[in-house]
């Protein structure tokens, strides 16, 4: 199907574009009414993910409601856990939670290869089904997490500040980490591949716990599973977004992906300069720039602009919009980007 809007792919293989395409991470949900409108109506968060009609839904809400140049499926990085195993609950205010967590080889051992058609059916659904509804209007985003911040949660059980549960394994029980690691990691493989299959038309994977490693093992249990993320799926463009990982810039960019996201506080002429022109940079505004007023988040975005300059660029924030920030300001950094790059 041809794209009424393919700015995001073209900007994503560094070709030339009209202007700099633009989305939100966490754009599905969170901030929109006609998103809380459809939760309110379910027993909560894994419900709507586990609906494909009603997730291609709010899939399709931002475009609709944003005008973003592109969709991201509505889904969970934690289904592949679940879909390896290991349960989860989504806990109201408190996030996810796993009443078993892993600790020995015996319970990796039985650890599923994941099936995406079997385990995974209802993301590869939704998907099939964004991609019939949004008709060829904007392309659409897959995603997964990194095998790392996987770990995370399957070994701490749930959120943490520190993730010291888990990065207490790496120390102590290296061995059992990478037979965890080489698990997760064929399984994503599989699923952004499935995602592919289904219609996805660039996939993301999110590190979001990349910064609480040092760097030495961030390389060894993170980068090394990323990386072959990146060269086993190859159809289509893949971006990296390694939160607080500013150590890592320059390895990532040397990875086979198309995109390096940044997050905030990952200086632009430096991270330029790390990644090298190849790569398209995405990012990075504060998120709470959009708390401030409409001639601020204005200003703020322009000089964010001017700072990524003829660099190849996907506009984003530097991590996800938060819950509460105002829809009509996030529409005033969207138009924004539109107006500024079209000149």
């Amino acid at each position: 199907m041809i794209l009424e809007n393919d700015l995001l792919l073209r900007a994503a293989r560094g070709e030339k574009v009209e202007r700099t395409p633009v989305w939100l991470m966490r754009q599905a949900g969170r901030i929109l009414p006609e998103y809380r409108a459809v939760r309110a109506s379910l027993s909560g968060f894994i419900e709507l993910v586990k609906t494909p009609e009603l997730a291609a839904e709010v899939t399709i809400q931002p475009v609709d409601h944003l005008k973003v140049d592109a969709a991201i499926i509505f889904s969970d990085i934690l289904v592949i856990p679940e879909a390896m195993g290991l349960s989860y609950e989504m806990v109201e205010k408190a996030g996810p939670f796993f009443p078993e967590v892993i600790t020995t080889a015996e319970q990796v051992a039985k650890l599923k290869r994941v099936n995406p058609e079997e385990s995974l059916s209802y993301v590869l659904e939704a998907i099939r089904i964004t991609k019939k509804e949004l008709n060829g209007r904007v392309p659409l985003i897959g995603f997964a997490g990194a095998p790392w911040t996987i770990f995370c949660y399957m070994v701490e059980g749930k959120g943490s500040k520190t993730f010291s549960q888990a990065r207490r394994m790496l120390y102590n029980n290296p061995d059992l980490s990478i037979q965890l690691l080489d698990k997760i990691t064929d399984s994503t493989i599989h699923y952004l591949k499935a995602q592919v299959e289904a219609g996805a038309d660039l996939v993301q994977i999110f590190d979001s716990w990349a910064g609480i490693l040092p760097p030495d093992l961030y390389e060894r249990f993170s980068l090394a599973y990323i990386e072959k993320i990146c060269d086993a799926v190859n159809s289509v463009p893949v971006t990296v977004f390694a939160k607080g990982a500013y150590f890592a810039r320059k390895a990532i960019g040397q990875l086979a992906c198309n995109t390096v996201g940044l997050d905030w506080n990952m200086d632009i002429e430096e991270s330029k300069q790390l990644i090298g022109p190849e790569k398209t940079l995405q990012g990075n505004l504060d998120p709470c720039a959009l708390y401030g007023s409409y001639d601020q988040i204005k200003k703020t975005t322009e000089e964010m602009l001017r700072q990524f300059g003829d660099h190849p660029h996907i506009a984003n924030l530097g991590h996800g919009v938060y819950p509460d920030t105002s829809p009509e300001k996030v529409k005033c950094f969207i138009e924004t980007v539109k107006e500024f790059t079209s000149k």
